[in-house]
């Protein structure tokens, strides 16, 4: 991954706990990394902590304190790859309906490099027909979805729902980025 440019965007869902992880183990393997987060996954994890790992400033709105402009254009190009994980049931429908509502959504619609997406969601939520059929329509358009794998969900059930590990979602990576 030496010197590929990953931008990895953390929505809103309990397993935005899990993104610090593939984050650093992105920037170990030598990726400079990019971190878009929506104002809900703050809510799950903080700006800090996804910019130590990191190693560059989080963004998440269309401007900084500053009153600078946060160019969603120039992150989409930057990328060489973006990664979206969590993806939550709300962004995958979004993004299904170019609904652009946010600086994550604008930097996805303004993309030219391939998009990962790795759901998350309670099992209900994953199986309900809406969400299937965004899920097939994101597919339609070219991402690359990483199936949700079963276990223990945030919700106490069991099943289906839970965001692949950040292990698994930085080799199906590393394997993109070296195809």
């Amino acid at each position: 991954m030496n010197g590929r440019k990953i931008l990895v965007c953390v929505t809103g869902g309990i397993a935005a706990y899990k993104a610090p992880l593939l984050v650093r183990l992105c920037v170990k393997a030598g990726a400079e990394v990019k971190v878009v987060a929506t104002d809900s996954a703050f809510d799950f994890v903080t700006p800090l902590t996804l910019s130590t790992v990191s190693k560059n400033p989080v963004e998440s709105e269309f401007s900084d304190a500053d009153g600078n402009w946060n160019n969603h254009v120039e992150l989409g190009l930057w990328a060489d790859v973006i990664v979206i994980a969590p993806a939550t049931a709300n962004t995958i429908g979004k993004m299904a309906n170019g609904i652009c509502d946010n600086l994550l959504l604008a930097t996805y619609l303004s993309a030219r490099c391939p998009v990962v997406v790795a759901p998350a969601m309670d099992l209900d939520m994953l199986q309900h027909p809406a969400v299937k059929k965004n899920l097939k329509t994101i597919a339609e358009f070219g991402n690359l979805i990483i199936e949700p794998t079963e276990g223990e969900l945030a919700s106490g059930l069991e099943g289906k729902g839970r965001m692949a590990e950040p292990e698994a979602i930085f080799e199906f990576v590393m394997k993109l980025v070296h195809a």
